[in-house]
């Protein structure tokens, strides 16, 4: 069996790339094996575990496009994933849940109602499958000088990139105090639970919204602090938006993520303006959408991820006219500006290189 370095060295060699002209190699090892790719990230699904009712958890070979890309990797940061879902490729953000270092990324994604892509994994994601991989980003990590008494918090699936610095200080042999406190809706639905049981010199404790068999009844507060570790020098939140602001009003410098959209500001009217897509020559009327939601029901399919503004996968050149971000407010005008379009509105007449 080959190598990832022997595949790599076969695929850039000067005799294939003759031999494989004008087409190039991707084109004939794709029918081989389409995770076997150098000009696109890819990563095939060797591991399906479904410990949850609710959530599915996969265990994913990168290939060499993308590892190039990526030796940055830092516990807490995203990746974007992309899957082909009756013809159209969709796209989100997920944060792995494996330790810094480790050979395969492994994804816990939690079902969401109504979403189109977690609903999919769940219900389809099988070992031999090939998604997209691309990106690294994201700044929720762990100081390079590792604090000493760390709280961790998250609910439902925002345990997947606290999961993550967990496993990466176990790894190191962190020498510190660490506690987790997870929430979830139900011991049936806790994520990780009996691995997180057996984490040597972690304090994990658990709190059920829907039940009461938890370490922990209610919701965060001061008695769940003090429970947990009454004065950590650090704390890492990751979840809804109302545990984070649970959390960040009795630690106010906690580091937080929350895996909840921010509302959209959508125009009361839309401008009417003309949205040109130029690179496909469509033309449509501004109807108060975000450009992304607009290209797509003109028939285009562009390529996205978190839909709210972070991963920056959407951004495509403005060149001209005026758009809004919905996120921070701010206002494009010049020429030749990039944009996120998943979050941007026109304001009159707008071209897009798309």
């Amino acid at each position: 069996m080959f190598t990832q370095t022997l595949k790599q060295r076969v695929l850039g060699s000067d005799l294939v790339n003759l031999l494989t002209g004008p087409h190039g190699v991707d084109r004939y090892t794709e029918v081989v094996d389409p995770a076997w790719t150098r000009a696109e990230g890819r990563a095939k699904v060797v591991d399906v575990r479904r410990t949850t009712p609710r959530s599915v958890t996969l265990l994913l070979a990168p290939n060499q496009a993308f590892t190039d890309t990526a030796r940055a990797f830092r516990a807490g940061q995203y990746v974007n994933v992309a899957v082909e879902i009756d013809g159209r490729r969709h796209t989100r953000c997920y944060s792995p849940a494996n330790a810094e270092g480790a050979e395969h990324l492994e994804l816990t994604i939690g079902q969401h109602d109504g979403g189109l892509v977690s609903t999919f994994l769940r219900d389809h994601a099988r070992r031999g499958m090939v998604v997209g991989l691309t990106g690294v980003g994201g700044d929720f990590v762990l100081p390079a000088q590792r604090p000493r008494c760390i709280l961790f918090v998250s609910g439902g699936s925002g345990i997947t990139p606290v999961m993550a610095m967990v496993r990466t200080l176990v790894d190191e042999g962190h020498a510190g105090e660490v506690a987790f406190v997870h929430y979830a809706r139900t011991r049936a639905e806790a994520c990780y639970h009996d691995e997180l049981s057996k984490l040597p010199n972690v304090r994990v404790l658990h709190g059920y919204t829907r039940s009461n068999d938890g370490d922990l009844d209610g919701r965060f507060g001061a008695e769940h602090l003090a429970a947990a570790m009454p004065q950590p020098d650090a704390v890492f939140v990751c979840g809804p938006a109302a545990l984070v602001d649970a959390v960040r009003e009795h630690c106010p410098t906690a580091q937080s993520e929350s895996f909840v959209p921010p509302t959209l500001d959508l125009p009361a009217k839309p401008s009417g303006g003309r949205v040109t897509f130029a690179d496909s020559a469509i033309e449509v009327t501004d109807d108060g959408r975000s450009l992304l939601e607009q290209a797509e029901s003109a028939g285009l399919s562009p390529a996205n991820g978190c839909r709210i503004g972070i991963c920056h996968t959407c951004t495509r050149r403005k060149t001209s006219g005026v758009v809004r971000n919905l996120t921070s407010g701010a206002v494009s005008t010049a020429p030749d500006e990039d944009v996120q379009i998943c979050v941007s509105v026109p304001v009159g007449d707008v071209d897009i290189a798309l």
